[in-house]
C-alpha cells in the first residue's frame, strides 16, 4: 500500500534582494576607538631637498601608533615645495600630537612645521 502524497503547504520564499538598515559590525570593530588625521605642512630646508626621500624619512620617525594617510605637495615660491602630511594617530592616546611634531621637528631637511587641522576621523 502506497502513502498518499502530502499537499505542499507553503511555497519557498525568494528573496532575490535584501537591504540591510545598518552596517552590521563584529564585536572587535565595535570596540576600536576613532582616530585623530592631523594635516599639517612641512616645509624643507630648501628646493635641493628631495620631497620623495622626505616622505621615507617622515614615514620612518614617525611613533609606532601613527601611520601615514597620504601626502600632498604645495608650490610656495622659486620652485620651493611644501609637503603637506595627513598623519592619523589613535585617540585614546594623550600627547600624541606633541609626540608626532616633536619627532618630525628633528628630522634632517625639515626646517618648519605648521599644523593646518586636527580632526576626528
Amino acid at each position: 500500500m502506497e502513502m498518499p502524497k502530502m499537499p505542499q503547504v507553503r511555497a519557498p520564499i525568494q528573496m532575490p534582494k535584501m537591504r540591510l538598515r545598518r552596517t552590521i559590525k563584529t564585536k572587535k570593530e565595535e570596540n576600536k576607538m576613532a582616530k585623530v588625521l592631523i594635516s599639517m605642512k612641512i616645509f624643507p630646508t630648501g628646493t635641493e631637498v628631495d620631497l620623495n626621500q622626505l616622505k621615507q624619512t617622515i614615514e620612518k620617525n614617525l611613533p609606532k601608533d601613527a601611520s601615514v594617510y597620504g601626502f600632498g605637495e604645495e608650490p610656495i615660491a622659486f620652485g620651493l615645495k611644501a609637503l603637506i602630511a595627513h598623519i592619523l594617530v589613535p585617540e585614546e592616546k594623550s600627547g600624541s600630537l606633541e609626540e608626532v611634531e616633536n619627532n618630525l621637528r628633528g628630522t634632517e631637511g625639515v626646517s618648519q612645521i605648521e599644523i593646518y587641522m586636527v580632526r576626528r576621523a
